[in-house]
């Protein structure tokens, strides 16, 4: 299947979210189609061709 990964089209096997991302630190968060994903749903949320993936780092500051 043909997936897009921060920007990078790649042809993946994965079949869900953390087929692809895996596990992800704390700080970390996924979205697909721009709509983010929680963690606790990343193993149950089966990917189509064509999506898009970004995975983001939360960063603070002031």
């Amino acid at each position: 299947m043909h997936l897009t990964l921060n920007g990078v089209r790649l042809d993946a096997d994965a079949r869900t979210l953390h087929d692809l991302v895996g596990p992800l630190p704390d700080g970390h968060a996924a979205a697909v189609n721009h709509e983010v994903v929680p963690r606790a749903e990343h193993a149950s949320m089966l990917l189509a061709d064509g999506d898009v993936v970004e995975v983001v780092t939360a960063v603070a500051g002031g």
